[in-house]
């Protein structure tokens, strides 16, 4: 209630081709992110606008072509110089203990970067910051019409999740986030120990949730052996190395993309869910 939120848009409708959960998601990090910094009490301007050239960011050079901006600009504390090359990182975060998990801005970068965008930060300590944004333009599109119910969180309602990961902070991410939809959850971290669970009960799983690069057995691999074994069992994977799978493809798996969030884990697993 103490922070003042101003929105300015541009004098024309600009139009960005995005997964709309994952647009939504990134503009809350990036609030919350702008909210935190500012300790409860300043202003948040939301900037949306359109330009011919993306800067140099990270030391990619420039790109010509039409862009969409969206910028957030917060009279927080600012960030570090020596620190601004860090925050992209999955787990890294200038918050203290409990006050975040360091994902949320790593899903902005992934969000925009897989939409062939990027995200630009200026900052001065003491000073505030600006995140902004960077989005492939496109032409109007009629809007699609809303699915009911297309943003409720499922409820897990007690059904069993079997989580595959071999990074204990992702692997511990998961589960957390799975509790708070209300599923029971099994941690295995790597393929063979989870068909080790699958083999001492199947029938306590509902869902596979695994991640794809791990060492020996890789997730694809895992899935194909559950499908076997197991084929009542549903499979989802989750991966952040897209390069890798767009040469090696998904095999007909559920993918959700790293860094995810909450809401699109609930998503992924109301699509494909096999409730008792």
């Amino acid at each position: 209630s103490r922070i003042k939120v101003a929105v300015r848009l541009a004098e024309e409708p600009c139009y960005i081709d995005a997964d709309r959960s994952q647009f939504d998601t990134a503009i809350v990090n990036m609030a919350v992110n702008a909210r935190d910094a500012m300790h409860g009490e300043g202003e948040l301007t939301i900037a949306v606008g359109a330009t011919p050239r993306m800067p140099s960011i990270r030391r990619h050079p420039a790109v010509t072509g039409k862009f969409v901006t969206i910028a957030l600009s917060d009279t927080g504390s600012g960030i570090a110089p020596d620190k601004i090359d860090q925050i992209f990182e999955p787990f890294f975060t200038t918050k203290g203990i409990g006050e975040g998990t360091g994902l949320g801005l790593s899903q902005v970068f992934g969000f925009a970067k897989q939409s062939g965008g990027d995200i630009f930060v200026e900052s001065r300590e003491g000073h505030g910051s600006t995140f902004t944004l960077y989005l492939p333009q496109v032409a109007g599109k009629a809007q699609p019409t809303a699915t009911e119910n297309d943003d409720a969180l499922s409820v897990g309602e007690g059904a069993c999740v079997l989580v595959v990961e071999d990074n204990v902070d992702v692997g511990r991410f998961a589960t957390q986030a799975l509790s708070e939809l209300g599923y029971d959850t099994v941690l295995a971290m790597d393929g063979p120990k989870a068909l080790a669970e699958l083999v001492s009960c199947s029938n306590r799983f509902d869902v596979v949730f695994s991640d794809v690069m791990m060492p020996g057995m890789s997730g694809i691999e895992l899935g194909q052996e559950i499908g076997r074994l197991y084929p009542a069992i549903p499979v989802i994977l989750t991966s952040g190395y897209s390069e890798v799978l767009a040469q090696t493809g998904t095999h007909g798996f559920e993918l959700l993309h790293k860094p995810y969030s909450i809401d699109e884990l609930s998503r992924a697993l109301r699509k494909i869910a096999r409730y008792r």
